[in-house]
């Protein structure tokens, strides 16, 4: 019996033309090979089975290999490739530091590196997971690391660069591997079965290459696991069963009875679903998925971005037109809440089940809004043309109106009376809406009078002249806006007093404030000083700036007194208190 390799060995790649999804990393290591430019250390980091011991040990056979081909890849076929390709070579070293990673171990590692290789240029040292070095073990490498022999070539390789000392990451050339995409390991995929002569569906393929999360390695084990259940011929139903994966088919299905209102069965699809086996929260998150989906096959321009098969596209393409983009993206808000939510939930089934009611709604007041709107518009324009409010408003009015009856005699008086009141009762009965329209009503008023009284001072100044003045005129005419304008024990009669105008180098008038703020707060007020000014002196050129000068805070600052000056304080505001002081007389206290 034939000896079985699984597919993660047997087609693990031994050039770098054959390494998947690694395109930018690959050609620079052919390119440091074909300039002669070989780094004394290097870190590959990246997630698990994209390809860095793949590229490790490619790049160490090809720097030893002596016959390689015009494209810098190893030719397979000297002593030096072939001692390799056996697992006999003494230039490639490889040690797994999740199990090697005392002081010890280096230590080792550190005297066998002086050792020249036997065949070829370059002994290579290849360190797997070297984030498991401990403290001391990394302390102990460095030195080597730096300045190790010629002949010396360390290639680390880990997940977990986060975790690695940064005067390692100092002394290597990094590269960072990338997550292989679908589509690359779908081809992958594709190229493994022609060569072990397997038939297998696109969709089906595509199934496992999202299943494999970008790893390549694990990709290739999915097959080997799909090939052992199906044989050799792979179906999409097959895979899906086989990976325990839910069929898109059940995601088209809620949808279509979502967007109908069909809620009932909604949940069944639901119900039927767990009794399968799946978890809910790996339900709700496929949901959300799909909504992403159909989301960006709304447009051309973003289907690329949906990594499933030609046929699943097709269906997804087709059901995005019944959908519209505001339920698509209220039902992905509502399940990725659902998803976040599943782990705390007490009632993990209830929080899915009312989910998927929420979305349910979505699809039902998309269709109920337009006759809503329709009843609001033709709601107020009812009451405007047949007053019909009269009748309840006329009720309440009417033990009002019953004291004022008696008084006129007459039969025209009680004629009046219901004509007067009714105008007024529709008013009193949407009593809500009449406020807001006074509000609106008075802001408009208050609008027109501003700006008439800005059109007034506009015209008022105008008709002022251009009489010369003087300082003491202008001073004069503040002090007169002070003493009329701001009333007496006001905060601003006392500033206005004591910040009066000044005539700066340039011949130009201003008032010197504290601030910034009491700046901007002064502003609103400038205009109608300046307007009243010019008014009293006769001049319509008048203008004058209120300017920020600090070192006001400090002469406006709080004295700090001493208490013979507080006494004195005290002496002038209070008589009686030198009268106690040199009598003696306590009878006023």
């Amino acid at each position: 019996m034939e000896e079985y390799i699984v597919s993660a060995r047997k087609y693990r790649p031994d050039t770098f033309e054959s390494v998947v999804g690694q395109d930018a990393i690959t050609q620079t290591l052919k390119n440091s090979i074909k300039n002669n430019q070989l780094g004394q250390a290097y870190l590959f980091c990246g997630p698990r089975g994209v390809g860095k011991t793949t590229c490790a040990r490619i790049f160490a056979k090809t720097i030893n290999c002596s016959n390689p081909t015009e494209n810098f890849e190893p030719c397979n076929e000297c002593e030096s490739c072939r001692a390799f390709i056996e697992s006999r070579s003494f230039n490639i070293h490889e040690l797994d530091a999740a199990s090697n990673n005392s002081v010890e171990d280096i230590r080792a590692l550190i005297e066998q590196v002086r050792i020249p290789p036997q065949i070829g240029s370059y002994s290579v040292y290849i360190i797997d997971e070297v984030h498991m070095l401990s403290q001391a073990a990394f302390n102990a490498f460095l030195k080597t690391l730096e300045e190790p022999p010629k002949h010396a070539i360390f290639i680390l390789a880990t997940t977990e660069k986060h975790k690695i000392l940064p005067t390692i990451l100092s002394r290597c050339q990094i590269f960072d591997f990338n997550r292989i995409s679908v589509e690359d390991i779908r081809n992958r995929l594709e190229f493994v079965a022609q060569r072990e002569g397997i038939t297998a569906e696109s969709d089906a393929l595509h199934v496992i290459a999202q299943k494999a999360d970008g790893a390549m390695r694990d990709a290739l084990s999915i097959f080997d696991q799909i090939v052992s259940f199906c044989g050799k011929n792979i179906t999409y139903q097959d895979t899906i069963k086989n990976l325990n994966v839910l069929d898109y088919e059940v995601y088209f299905k809620v949808t279509e009875t979502l967007l109908a209102g069909n809620y009932p069965e909604a949940l069944l699809i639901f119900d039927d679903v767990l009794k399968k086996g799946f978890e809910g929260g790996y339900f709700i998150n496929g949901l959300a998925s799909h909504y992403r989906d159909l989301l960006v096959c709304k447009d051309p321009g973003t289907s690329s971005l949906i990594e499933v098969g030609e046929k699943a596209k097709a269906k997804y393409m087709e059901y995005a037109q019944k959908c519209s983009v505001p339920f698509l993206f209220n039902a992905i808000q509502i399940a990725n809440t659902c998803d976040m939510s599943y782990r705390t939930s007490q009632n993990k089934r209830l929080l899915i089940e009312l989910s998927l009611l929420k979305i349910c709604n979505l699809s039902t007041n998309a269709f109920a809004l337009p006759q809503q709107q329709t009843q609001v518009q033709q709601v107020p324009t009812k009451p405007a043309q047949a007053t019909a409010p009269q009748k309840p408003a006329a009720e309440p009015a009417a033990p009002k109106a019953v004291p004022a009856t008696p008084k006129p005699e007459p039969a025209p008086a009680p004629v009046a009376q219901p004509s007067a009141p009714k105008p007024a009762q529709p008013m009193n009965n949407v009593a809500e809406p009449q406020d807001n329209v006074k509000v609106n009503l008075m802001k408009k008023i208050v609008g027109l009078e501003e700006k008439h009284d800005e059109e007034t001072s506009k015209a008022n100044t105008a008709t002022y002249g251009e009489k010369p003045y003087t300082k003491d005129d202008v001073i004069s005419a503040w002090m007169n806006f002070v003493a009329e304008k701001c009333p007496e024990g006001t905060r601003w009669r006392s500033y206005f007093k004591s910040h009066i105008p000044e005539l700066d180098n340039n011949g130009s008038y201003i008032v010197r404030v504290e601030d910034e703020q009491m700046q901007g707060k002064l502003s609103d007020k400038k205009e109608v000083m300046a307007n009243y000014i010019r008014k009293i002196i006769d001049n319509r050129n008048f203008e004058f700036t209120f300017t920020v000068d600090n070192s006001l805070i400090e002469v406006n600052s709080k004295k700090v007194m001493t208490q013979s000056e507080v006494l004195e304080k005290i002496k002038e505001t209070n008589p009686e208190v030198e009268k106690i002081l040199t009598e003696g007389d306590f009878s006023q206290v």
